[in-house]
Order: C-alpha cells, then structure tokens, then sequence
C-alpha cells in the first residue's frame, strides 16, 4: 500500500507529459509550420470538399488519370500496405486484371506504379510516366488532343526529392482538377 499512491500520481504525470502535453505541443509545432497539412490539406471548390491533396482518390471513369491501386481501397483511415508476397497468388491476380485494365502488352508495357500498390495504400501521386502512359487514354475519352492532355501531365509534375530523387511525380487529384477546368 506503500507504493500505491506514488505510483498513482507517476502514472498520471506520465499520462499528462507523455500523451497530452507530447500530443498538444506537436499539434501547435504542426498548426504553426505547416498548417494545411496538419488540416488535412483538403480542396475545396465552392466552398465543398473534394479530396486531400496527400490521400488517393480512386478514379474509374476513363475521363480522369487513374491513381496507383490501394490495399487500403482508397480509405484513409485504413492507410495499410497488401502484405502479400511476391509470389502471392491473389497480388498475381490482381497485377493481371489492373494490366489488362489498362490494355497494356509486351509491346506497351505499363509503368510498375500504376500496378503496385504503395506501402501506405493512400499514396495521392503516380510517376510522370504513369501519367503520360494514361494520357491517351483520357485525351480520347474526353474528345481532346493528346498533346494539350500531354502537356497538363508535364505541366503538373514535380520532383519532390530534387537532385536526390529526380523522378518526377505527378499529384492525380490536382492532374485531374486540371483537366476539368480545361472544359470550363
């Protein structure tokens, strides 16, 4: 009984440092450096929420650049990675419908990302060449000349990591914002 009320009260200064004070003084640090992305960096048009610009959406209609499969299916609260094995049946199976999904042959093979799902499930970008290689397919579908579609692809990337990582990265959501607006 000696050592109960001592360990009471370390117990809850330790719930009070560690878990409020720790959680309170980061989500001051984050709302003061960076605070569209501690809200959430959502978009908004008129004045309604469209999407996250860090969460993937999942676009199916041909009009639209599609984004990189989802083990999370495209929930953010259930950011997880397949977990499957390279030698997985199932991640097989599904590698095989998303190729044939985008019509792709040995001829034309499509780009490793828009067939592996990213660690997170939730990864908002595909590579530039991810996005050149659905150009065509959204040009025509959206009666417009692929050059311009091309072009908006370019125009949206960016390379994130600089001179350490140069490979462009093209955000879908925002790829896609973009095409809209070329119809307005």
């Amino acid at each position: 009984m000696n050592y109960l009320f001592p360990s009471l009260r370390l117990w809850l200064m330790t719930i009070l440092v560690c878990v409020i004070g720790y959680t309170a003084l980061l989500l001051g640090f984050a709302q003061i450096f960076a605070p569209w992305q501690a809200n959430g960096s959502i978009i908004e048009i008129d004045g309604r929420a469209i999407g996250s610009e860090l969460v993937a959406q999942d676009f199916t209609s041909p009009l639209y650049f599609w984004p990189r499969p989802s083990a999370a299916g495209y929930d953010g609260m259930d950011a997880v990675g397949s977990n499957l094995s390279p030698t997985s049946k199932d991640l097989a199976a599904r590698a095989a419908q998303t190729i044939a999904r985008y019509g792709a042959t040995s001829d034309n093979p499509v780009p490793a990302d828009l067939v592996a799902a990213s660690g997170s499930g939730l990864d908002p970008h595909i590579s530039l060449a991810g996005a050149l290689y659905q150009a065509r397919r959204v040009a025509r579908a959206r009666r417009l000349p692929e050059g311009k579609v091309r072009k908006l692809a370019y125009d949206a990337a960016i390379a994130p990591g600089g001179v350490f990582a140069p490979e462009p990265i093209v955000n879908v959501l925002q790829l896609n914002l973009a095409l809209d607006r070329l119809e307005e």
